[in-house]
């Protein structure tokens, strides 16, 4: 309910008209006078900025026709409030702006004086709606990022629990198991729940402990640690432990991982899809070619050898891929970096290089496999000899695009690929301008600013037709 001043006219003492608009124009943003038949009679803006946002011609017109279509019931409704002299309420306007969205006001109306004039002042909401606008943002950004965290904790639950090692969660303040995947409750004879609560490491021999102890210690103060060996008491089998240390809710744990020792001594034998797998490499067209990280010949397949010149892969093991496979120390530190820094690289051109002395164009595709065992160097080598000569061959027509000639760059010397296409420049220049002249190879000869023996000469050499006795 509205309180009026409880000695309004002692307190604000002889306040004059001039005083009284000053007062009212400082306690709103917009300040309209209204007639009694509801046409503005004098506005106040409480900003320049305000004042050109919303455009045209106030005074003189009926304060309905300054708003926005839906706003106008609005606008009734607060004239209807001021005459009745009924609880004032306070509603949203809408003026058209000069440019962009429309701008909102909240308008309170009050009728003054005699002759039923209405004052409205209103509240420039702007900057609320900015807030407002905002803050939606803010809370969409943040249901956003709360999906992304469900499903990324959804996927780390799925893989804790699918994971064929053992994964325990293990609070670094009290060496206790906060979380265990179903892999650790079938090593260590105990359910899920049991696990969690149970001092780490548990169910150890003693120097299994004390070495699992003290990864704990030096992961907790360096935040890494070499991986160690410990023996179950009960089963006596053996286990390579190692640990890593995260963040949490503002408590550290470790992340430990206990792996079978007995599964290295299976890991070189092949499964039977495995090894159907290898007999597909080793029969494939494309040469296969696996390197140490420095490029050094571990193993390769037939097609390789056969590019190569070689009868056995005895000969190429042991030897840099860069003695067969481009140009020596150039196209083998372009693909070790490339391979360093992306993981992978695709149709690489360059050429192979016989043991004999014979040379082919290859493209050579690449990756990288990271294994701390044992990290190596793949490469797949295709003979593109026939592509590269069929494409050398189109002597009439020029490559249509910069990423063409660059194709060929690595299998074609760079004074051989700019005589060729200058050839081709040159040929079909002589072709329009003979077609231009109607054949007439005078007037050719002077469009390409040649002499007439010139583009003879130029004729003989393209074979582009034999030379008439009457030439004009």
């Amino acid at each position: 309910m509205l309180k009026k001043f409880k000695a309004a006219r002692k307190s604000l003492g002889n306040l004059d008209t001039e005083a009284a608009a000053e007062l009212i124009a400082a306690a709103a943003d917009i300040v309209l006078i209204i007639d009694k038949e509801g046409v503005i009679c004098d506005v106040a803006f409480g900003s320049d900025d305000l004042s050109e946002d919303i455009p045209g011609e106030w005074l003189g017109r009926a304060w309905p026709d300054t708003v926005t279509l839906e706003s106008r019931p609005r606008v009734v409704a607060l004239l209807q409030d001021a005459a009745s002299k009924s609880q004032r309420r306070w509603r949203q306007v809408n003026h058209p702006a000069a440019r962009g969205a429309d701008v909102p006001v909240l308008y309170s109306a009050i009728q003054v004086g005699t002759e039923g004039r209405v004052v409205a002042m209103g509240r420039d909401l702007r900057i609320i709606e900015t807030l407002q606008q905002r803050l939606m943002n803010v809370e969409q950004s943040l249901q956003k990022e709360s999906a992304h965290l469900r499903r990324a904790e959804t996927r780390y639950r799925l893989l804790f629990q699918i994971a064929s090692d053992a994964v325990l969660i293990v609070a670094s303040s009290t060496n206790k198991v906060t979380e265990a995947n179903p892999a650790a409750s079938q090593i260590l004879g105990a359910s899920v729940q049991g696990l969690v609560g149970r001092g780490f490491p548990e169910g150890f021999d003693e120097q299994g402990k004390r070495d699992i102890e003290a990864l704990l210690a030096t992961v907790r103060a360096t935040g890494r640690g070499e991986e160690v060996r410990a023996r179950l008491t009960v089963t006596g089998q053996e286990f390579a432990a190692s640990a890593a240390l995260f963040r949490q809710q503002d408590a550290s744990h470790f992340l430990v991982r206990l792996r079978p020792v007995d599964r290295e001594a299976t890991a070189g034998q092949a499964t039977p899809t495995q090894s159907r797998l290898l007999e597909v490499l080793e029969g494939s067209p494309d040469g296969l070619v696996v390197t140490s990280p420095d490029s050094k010949i571990l193993t390769a397949n037939r097609a390789f050898l056969d590019l190569a010149q070689l009868a056995t892969v005895e000969q190429a093991r042991g030897q840099p891929l860069d003695r067969w496979l481009g140009r020596q120390g150039v196209d083998m530190r372009v693909l070790i970096g490339n391979l360093r820094q992306h993981g992978s690289v695709r149709l690489f051109a360059t050429t192979l290089r016989g043991e004999y002395g014979s040379s082919c164009d290859v493209e050579v595709s690449a990756v990288s496999v990271v294994n701390d065992a044992a990290p190596c160097l793949g490469f797949t080598v295709r003979n593109v000899e026939k592509r590269v000569t069929s494409d050398l061959k189109k002597s009439r027509e020029l490559p249509r695009s910069a990423d063409e000639l660059t194709k060929l760059i690595g299998r074609v010397p760079l004074n051989k690929l700019v005589a060729e296409t200058t050839d081709v420049i040159e040929r079909l220049c002589i072709e329009a301008a003979l077609k231009l002249t109607g054949d007439n190879r005078a007037t050719a000869a002077k469009l390409l600013g040649l002499s007439r023996q010139s583009l003879y000469a130029k004729l003989r050499r393209y074979g582009l037709g034999g030379l008439g006795s009457d030439e004009e």
